[in-house]
């Protein structure tokens, strides 16, 4: 009798030791997933999206400063060229700053780093290119020399600058992704090994029980009873810190920052799609090509099937009036249906569709820049486009970029959020868990002993 005793008593400090071992390293190991997505993995994939959209907001205010400057101040709108040259500035600076922080993410990965060596190498000819481009605008009758090393500036943008860019953002945001998977698959497992050995210790002290009442004609052994119910409790909050950990983990990744990333893309589509309209107007040459382009990326933020410029407005509106009447009605693809498939907290629907009503706006003053510029109103429709009093295409976008800013903030304040209960759901329950594991040991103990002395 006192052999099976200690027998089950041995067998019960191992499986609480082996219990409260596995929930300490699957509690580092979650804070350690939460410290990468937060500190690492978001962080990179944001810059990365950040570069794109700098890379693009630049070369739309080159074209901004050229098309507004007039001949040498001549005939400059002040305005218009005074926001472009300080948003320049501000593109620009934000680009190196991005460029570094990619730099540091990218340490280990010589894909990665190939790629940002290269963007670096080529936004310092950019930066030469658009330099030179101002100067000789800077100069009477340079317009036609500033044009030509612009083209090549945003030539060098298109075919070298955004792919790499664009290929950043994929390559961190599949590391993300990997990142997620791995700790999902890894929660999953330690979730099935907490409940597999919580329920066998269980067993264990049920059977340690059962012997007790047997062998020495008592009912229950209090010792043992409490040391019971520790461990059931604490079986519970182990598996409530891993079942919530995953869950935070899901919203983080999925609900949030997938709208995230499609936000970015979305903005930063825009601003070069707002290039375009800049560069259609400034460079007769390339005016078909730029109508194109301004067109394409409007496919990729709401894409309708065979539109055109011309049909374009009309199909938009019939298909967000269908949308708004149901929401299964989806007759359109881009970004900003990703967005739509991916609604999950409150408010963001309702900002999501404020959206595209105000890029619907955007869309139709296009369309009225282009027809000023066909009438021959060429002056009308450089103001127009570049103007930022209100009502005008400026401050349409401007309401544009704010209403994709408020759904993207809706959507990083709940990442963050779930962030911090993924990590506040560690330090709350691990502690109590392992708290509860170590007084269930102590009280079997403490409930044997009376027993064993008893045959000394």
């Amino acid at each position: 009798m006192p052999a099976r005793l200690r027998l089950l008593r041995a067998a019960t400090v191992l499986l609480t030791a082996a219990l409260v071992t596995l929930l300490l390293v699957a509690g580092l190991a979650t804070l350690g997933t939460w410290s990468s997505v937060a500190d690492r993995d978001a962080p990179r994939t944001t810059s990365a999206a950040d570069l794109d959209l700098a890379l693009n907001d630049m070369d739309a205010q080159a074209a901004n400063i050229l098309l507004s400057s007039g001949d040498a101040g001549k005939g400059r709108l002040q305005t218009p060229y005074s926001k472009a040259v300080g948003f320049y500035g501000d593109a620009r600076r934000e680009i190196g700053h991005d460029l570094r922080t990619l730099a540091v993410a990218a340490q280990g990965s010589g894909a990665d780093e190939k790629t940002v060596e290269s963007l670096t190498d080529d936004f310092a000819e950019y930066q030469e290119l658009v330099g030179r481009a101002l100067e000789n605008d800077g100069h009477h009758g340079g317009k036609p020399a500033a044009l030509a090393d612009y083209r090549r500036a945003t030539d060098l943008l298109r075919t070298q600058l955004l792919p790499a860019a664009g290929d950043l953002v994929s390559s961190n945001d599949a590391a993300f992704e990997a990142e997620y998977s791995s700790a999902r698959s890894t929660l999953s497992a330690q979730f099935a090994a907490v409940l597999a050995l919580g329920v066998l210790l269980l067993a264990v002290l049920g059977v340690l029980q059962w012997y007790l009442a047997r062998s020495f004609r008592r009912i229950l052994n209090p010792g043992v009873l409490a040391g019971t119910v520790c461990t059931l409790l604490a079986v519970i909050l182990g598996s409530q810190m891993l079942s919530a950990s995953a869950d935070h983990l899901r919203v983080a990744r999925h609900d949030a920052f997938d709208s995230v990333v499609a936000l970015s893309r979305a903005r930063a589509i825009a601003y070069d799609a707002n290039a375009d309209e800049s560069r259609y107007l400034l460079d007769p040459q390339r005016r078909d090509q730029y109508a194109e382009s301004f067109l394409a990326k409007s496919q990729q933020l709401y894409g309708l099937k065979g539109a055109t410029l011309s049909t374009y407005d009309d199909e938009l509106a019939t298909t967000w009036q269908a949308y708004r009447a149901d929401h299964r009605d989806l007759r359109f693809t881009g970004e900003f249906r990703r967005e739509l498939d991916n609604i999950t907290f409150p408010g963001e629907r309702t900002a999501a569709e404020r959206t595209v009503d105000t890029y619907a706006v955007y869309q139709r003053d296009d369309r009225k820049i282009r027809a000023l510029f066909a009438a021959g109103k060429e002056q009308q429709a450089v103001q127009f486009c570049m103007d930022w009093a209100p009502g005008t295409s400026n401050a349409h976008f401007g309401a544009w970029m704010g209403a994709l800013d408020k759904v993207a903030g809706i959507n990083r304040a709940h990442f963050e959020s779930s962030v911090d209960g993924g990590r506040s759901a560690l330090n709350g329950l691990l502690p109590w868990a392992g708290g509860l594991l170590g007084a269930a040991m102590l009280l079997t103990l403490l409930g044997l002993r009376p027993r064993l002395a008893e045959f000394r």
